[in-house]
């Protein structure tokens, strides 16, 4: 929503707008969640959860121009198109900022319908990486701090080793472009290998999508170890980090996050597991982070920025429950809840409501019972990317979270109980009739959850 449509909002001269603020980390599956939700709203067979769906109070639902001639639209045709087409595949992941508008025409309930015509609701979607969302953390830390955090949870983690040797190969006491370019490049590499394997928290996140930023000034500088403070590769590494913040980061959420009603972040929690104990608590970690970025009282320059302005609900979904069985569900969601439990305990959110659910934006698979070592399992069939059909039982989760989050955090290395798989399925063959959206677990409930209360 612009200038303009926020003027004319708050004149009560214009038709409401919800701007919903989608992200998620690594592998989360935004893009396949906004198209769902998109296209489950225009044809709402399978929403069942939606009260206004439901009840027939949303009467219909249509595609407009997005509000800021700025922003690049999402490109829901052909993201749906790949998901739903004769030959179906995973559309391309987000990479940039992108909106869209889906105006919702809806008639009031209660006491109101009966002397209130028909109005129509903007639905303003807004999808941004999940990784420029912990660069929030940075804007409060200096260069010295963050590079100490950056170097202790790096150990052990792909690419270590080789940003640590071009370290070692730079002389700090002068300061060279070509060899600062070096650096960002090698620790770049790092973020990469770390993501790929499950961890959350690589930051700064635009050094993994940094558009046209790249090969910039801003996007050139690495952690430094203490043994380099005070040299000239020091101070100018910390003066670009300081540009990063005020130049990068800052502006994003001034234009983007600050203007946020509702807000869904997408995880993919059984990836981390699968990854082991420690990308759990990297995760949990992560989540921690960006739930306090939603505290609408914090001080300082986030405050300033929000000013009155409040995030209502805050949605955090694990996404893929279909690489599950439905009697698993629940421990998917109590495992996401207790990610989430910490921070939300010390937070205060001002009356922002916050949720935990499992959910599958696009159901790829269907579920059956395996016979495996004389034991009844319960599993999920579905394509794979290569193609081959196959049904798969990927371990049961712990009834109780805390038996998992608590190894996690102790910084166990492997689990103890259990081996955590996961499959990699492709989309199912279209099975959509007509009236009916995508296939989906639980998207309605997410949308009746996050803008239920307004249409």
């Amino acid at each position: 929503m612009g200038i303009a449509d926020d003027l004319m909002q708050g004149l009560g001269i214009s038709d409401p707008v919800i701007r919903l603020g989608v992200t998620g980390l690594s592998r989360a599956g935004k893009t396949v969640f906004i198209t769902s939700l998109v296209a489950n709203l225009l044809d709402r067979g399978r929403m069942a959860a939606l009260r206004a769906a439901a009840d027939g109070s949303l009467k219909s639902a249509w595609l407009q121009p997005q509000p800021d001639d700025t922003v690049p639209r999402f490109d829901y045709e052909r993201h749906l198109a790949a998901m739903t087409g004769p030959d179906p595949h995973w559309p391309e992941g987000t990479r940039h900022v992108s909106q869209l508008r889906l105006s919702l025409r809806t008639q009031p309930r209660g006491l109101l319908a009966g002397w209130r015509g028909e109005q129509v609701v903007h639905l303003d979607i807004v999808d941004y990486p999940g990784e420029w969302l912990l660069d929030l953390r940075l804007m409060d830390k200096d260069f010295e701090t963050w590079s100490g955090e950056v170097f202790e949870r790096m150990q052990g983690r792909p690419g270590e080793s080789d940003f640590r040797a071009a370290l070692a190969a730079v002389d700090p006491t002068r300061f060279d472009e070509t060899a600062a370019q070096g650096l960002a490049a090698a620790y770049t590499a790092h973020l990469h290998e770390a993501r790929e394997a499950g961890w959350s928290d690589c930051t700064p996140g635009r050094f993994l999508m940094p558009g046209e930023l790249e090969g910039s000034p801003a996007l050139t500088f690495t952690p430094l170890p203490p043994e380099f403070r005070d040299t000239a590769l020091w101070r100018e590494f910390s003066r670009r980090f300081g540009a990063y913040k005020s130049r990068v980061v800052k502006p994003f959420f001034r234009d983007h996050f600050a203007r946020i009603d509702r807000q869904v972040v997408l995880m993919d929690v059984l990836g981390a597991i699968h990854a082991g104990p420690q990308a759990v608590e990297d995760m949990r970690r992560a989540m921690a982070d960006i739930l306090t970025a939603f505290r609408p009282g914090r001080a300082g320059w986030l405050a300033q920025l929000l000013g009155t302005r409040r995030v209502g609900r805050i949605l955090f979904a694990a996404t893929k429950a279909d690489h599950l069985h439905h009697i698993q569900h629940p421990r998917l969601t109590a495992v996401t809840g207790a990610m989430l439990r910490e921070a939300r305990d010390r937070a205060d959110f001002s009356g922002a409501r916050t949720e935990a659910m499992s959910i599958a934006s696009l159901r790829s698979t269907t579920e059956e019972t395996i016979r495996q070592d004389g034991e009844d399992l319960p599993a999920v069939r579905g394509t794979l990317m290569d193609g081959r059909r196959a049904a798969f039982y990927p371990g049961d989760l712990p009834a109780n979270p805390a038996e998992l989050l608590a190894h996690a955090r102790q910084g166990g290395e492997h689990w103890l109980d259990g081996d955590y798989a996961i499959m990699d399925f492709a989309p199912a063959p279209n099975t959509m009739r007509p009236g009916e959206g995508p296939p989906h677990i639980r998207l309605d409930r997410a949308a009746e959850f996050l803008f239920g209360d307004q249409i």
